[in-house]
């Protein structure tokens, strides 16, 4: 996305396309209100205050009304991009936002790109990008969990801290940069001590923020968790208890719905087959079930072995306990160091007891109630290279190297930082960032 077009105004659908009640248009710039003044039938725009609504008609330029419209004024800097912003809520027809948007692209505006409101607002200094980024987070969150962490973020969250050690890591810099400026008389103005120990705190902070990221990544995209076993050992029956809802069919007849291990001659059940394997090798949480009247306990190990990869969580559920009951004296606790779970998916015995093994398997003891969670894997990426930025600076001072060795680390973590807050820009990232931003905001 180019930002040399800061100076155009811009307008976009702020709702979604198809029918509804109304329907609301966003345009932002200098020209903005004297825009929309233009075509606007009812009070005087351009002599009202800001944050207030205004009733009246659009009408084109032959003088043909094109809707009843409701108008709300926001003068700069008091709006969203710090710019004059003018929402129009119209009829929800296609017809009439259609109509509207030809409008105002005659008359001089041009169609936003994807994220350009919040792309001016990050610019005009409105927020800094990690909030800015949050700004997406908050309208994709489809949970309590991801809507929290989305807010926290947008209101400041991580980047009044970031900005906080990032002054105090650059006034140790200035000041060894001014040590190289008088190399020739050996001097030291920074305090090599004082460094350090705020090097430390830096670490430990950033250290503290890259290890929430695996809670953080689970809120906001969730943990890929496949439910494998044999036909018939209750897969189904355990999804519908677990999701408490008739998602899957469930039978007496085995095989009802696709199963793992199956062995099959059939080919488009050998392609069923084959697709389940694959899904299981792009999960993290793999949940074995196994019918404890059907299956041994040798069996279900042999099955595990062939569905274990590198760096997946088990989950071992011996299942139809209720046919069973004494099944737990029986069995080993433990296949290959992983807990079994004994319960019953028909009854919904136990269930608590799977729902907080699976917790956490997907975010560890962390808890975001505790502390600022990380959900964007560009700022996990910044915050890897700026752990290791710093690990070389106090590798530095405990060797004592030159001050020009320590200032080029130096500013590698600040730039690593400052990419998070967006104190650190190029046009190609602002570009990838915004351009994932829906049309509209």
């Amino acid at each position: 996305m180019s930002v040399n077009s800061i100076d155009d105004t811009i307008i976009a659908p702020a709702t979604a396309p198809g029918k509804g009640a109304i329907a609301v248009l966003r345009l932002s710039g200098k020209k903005a209100i004297e825009l929309v003044a233009s075509v606007f039938h009812g009070k005087n725009l351009l002599q009202q205050n800001t944050h207030t609504l205004h009733f009246g008609t659009l009408r084109d330029e032959q003088g043909m009304v094109l809707d009843e419209v409701v108008v709300s004024l926001f003068i700069a800097p008091q709006s969203f991009t710090k710019e004059n912003v003018v929402e129009i809520s119209c009829h929800g027809s296609d017809y009439i936002v259609r109509k509207i948007m030809e409008l105002f692209i005659r008359k001089g505006a041009r169609t936003a790109k994807p994220g350009e409101f919040t792309l001016r607002a990050f610019l005009n200094g409105r927020f800094d990008l990690s909030q800015a980024e949050a700004v997406a987070d908050l309208i994709a969150a489809d949970s309590e969990a991801s809507h929290k962490t989305a807010m926290k973020q947008m209101r400041g969250g991580v980047s009044e801290e970031i900005k906080k050690l990032r002054e105090e890591l650059i006034n140790f810099a200035s000041l060894i940069e001014l040590e190289l400026d008088f190399s020739e008389e050996d001097v030291e103005f920074a305090d090599r001590s004082q460094l350090e120990a705020l090097v430390q705190r830096i670490r430990q902070y950033v250290y503290t923020l890259s290890n929430s990221f695996h809670l953080g990544n689970a809120i906001k995209t969730g943990v890929n968790t496949v439910i494998a076993g044999r036909p018939n050992a209750g897969k189904s029956t355990l999804l519908n208890a677990l999701l408490n809802e008739e998602r899957a069919i469930v039978s007496e007849i085995a095989g009802t719905t696709r199963d793992t291990i199956e062995e099959s001659s059939d080919a488009i059940e050998a392609i069923g087959v084959q697709k389940t394997y694959e899904k299981i090798k792009t999960s993290s949480i793999l949940v074995y079930v196994f019918d404890v009247e059907q299956t041994s306990s040798d069996e279900a190990q042999a099955d595990i072995l062939k569905l274990m990869q590198q760096g997946m969580s088990l989950v071992v559920v011996a299942n139809k306990l209720d046919l069973k009951p004494d099944y737990r004296d029986q069995v080993l606790p433990h296949f290959m160091n992983d807990p079994v779970l004994y319960l019953s998916a028909k009854n919904k015995e136990h269930l608590e007891e799977l729902k907080n093994t699976l917790y956490q398997c997907a975010v560890g003891q962390q808890n975001m109630e505790d502390n600022t969670v990380i959900t964007n894997t560009r700022h996990f990426e910044a915050l890897e290279q700026c752990y290791q930025a710093l690990d070389r600076i106090l590798s530095g001072l405990a060797q004592r190297i030159p001050g020009d060795l320590l200032a080029q680390d130096i500013r590698l973590a600040l730039y690593h930082l400052g990419l998070i807050t967006g104190e650190v820009t190029t046009d190609d990232l602002l570009g990838n960032i915004f351009s994932k931003f829906c049309i509209g905001k």
